[in-house]
């Protein structure tokens, strides 16, 4: 993946914020592979174990909810929707301290409301879990006064 196709990232934020001491910190590319599509490789800190060796639900849901947000950023960085529903189907475990995929993919686009879907894959390819969203943009008048710059909202090096 090259810096070319990653999306931005924040500093604050749980999912993505780069400044986040501990945050996941996640760094999502636009998928070579799928059209409208969302990739982050990503290998889950033992930080977030759950049980013994398995990363917690709670932070698998928050790798998929990263990811079907950022699908519709692909074409205007700045496009930011939030999760009103996401399903989160849990097909095996997903663990801890090993390479995962993560991918995204826009379903429906009809503007105000989005519907996406999400996965996480192990480094042979195996489903361990899935996500569908429903997804709303964030009304303009929320980001008032808000500005992208001081929230670190940029595509970020690799090195930093």
């Amino acid at each position: 993946m090259t810096l070319a196709n990653k999306l931005p990232n924040s500093k604050n934020c749980f999912a993505c914020g780069m400044e986040n001491p501990i945050g996941l910190k996640l760094q999502m590319y636009a998928d070579p592979q799928t059209e409208g599509g969302v990739v982050c490789e990503y290998t889950v800190p033992k930080v977030y174990e759950g049980y013994p060796g398995i990363v917690h639900g709670g932070v698998i849901s928050t790798i998929m909810d990263e990811a079907v947000s950022r699908v519709f950023m692909l074409q205007d960085h700045n496009r930011f929707m939030y999760t009103a529903r996401l399903t989160t189907k849990y097909r095996k475990h997903v663990p801890v301290e090993q390479p995962l995929r993560i991918t995204g993919i826009a379903v429906k686009d009809r503007g105000r409301v989005a519907e996406a879907r999400a996965a996480i894959y192990d480094a042979s390819g195996e489903l361990l879990a899935e996500g569908e969203a429903l997804m709303v943009a964030l009304p303009a008048e929320d980001l008032n006064g808000v500005s992208l710059d001081e929230l670190g909202w940029r595509v970020y090096a690799d090195t930093e």
